[in-house]
């Protein structure tokens, strides 16, 4: 089977870029399942139900997402509503939503999604390697294929969760940096890596936002709102090659395509 797994979409200008472009790589690429990070989508920060229920009209199986999801109280009541939209498993317990959801193809295949959430840079979260053994080891004997999406800062955490959990997950990428890596490859054990998906929104800008605005929050230190930019739009994503009989990855492509209408 073949995973596609979406990096950060950023605003509008990622939402419509995932909206025009995801069809045809479903098509192209034949992919049996759509896992896409959402944690930006409104504005970019967090989500909404009006912005959900754009994506619902989307072939997504699995929402993933990292710290930003808490940054809208609306967004909180799409967490409780439907188990397919993820937080980070290893926020404490008490906090709405879930961060695993078990899917499957139309082929009937079932499909384990994992967020995560990394401690370094970061907030001192319960530990993503004892959290990921937990759900790991609680998953049913048929759930083979097991993607996971670290929300991390460092590429040195995301490494070690990558080689921590080679061979028990089929994929691990990163997420939350917004810059591509061109890192992918199979671990000793069979399990596909990348960084960080990077991020579908507008390249022109730092990290999706306006430069002039990122720039004076540099230069000048003191409070501003960002904004999303606008130009150089491209979906991010890596699309990776599952035996569902093992669970193992046989190959990892690294997506960056350009969405024309930018």
């Amino acid at each position: 089977m073949k995973a596609l797994l979406v990096g950060d979409i950023v605003g509008k200008p990622g939402r419509r870029a995932l909206t025009d472009l995801l069809g045809g790589i479903i098509d192209r690429h034949r992919i049996d399942y759509v896992v896409v990070n959402i944690e930006n989508s409104a504005g970019g920060f967090g989500i909404t139900p009006k912005v959900a229920r754009e994506f619902d009209e989307l072939p997504i199986d699995c929402f993933t997402s990292g710290n930003h999801i808490w940054d809208k109280r609306e967004g909180i009541a799409v967490l409780e509503a439907d188990p397919r939209f993820l937080r980070p498993a290893n926020y404490p317990d008490g906090n709405p939503g879930s961060g695993l959801y078990v899917g499957e193809t139309a082929a009937g295949i079932k499909v384990a999604t994992i967020n995560l959430e990394g401690r370094v840079f970061m907030k001192p979260l319960d530990s993503p390697f004892e959290v990921a053994d937990r759900l790991i080891a609680g998953l049913d004997d048929r759930v083979r294929v097991i993607l996971v999406d670290f929300h991390a800062e460092a590429t040195s955490e995301k490494q070690a969760l990558g080689f921590y959990l080679d061979g028990r997950a089929s994929a691990v990428v990163g997420t939350h940096t917004h810059v591509p890596t061109a890192d992918e490859r199979i671990l000793p054990k069979g399990t596909a890596f990348q960084c960080d998906l990077g991020m579908t929104g507008p390249y022109e800008s730092i990290i999706g936002m306006r430069v002039d605005k990122v720039l004076r929050r540099f230069k000048l230190h003191s409070p501003g709102a960002f904004e999303v930019a606008k130009r150089d739009v491209r979906l991010a994503a890596v699309i990776v090659d599952i035996d569902e009989s093992t669970g193992k990855a046989r190959g990892i492509e690294r997506l960056l395509l350009s969405h024309e209408e930018s």
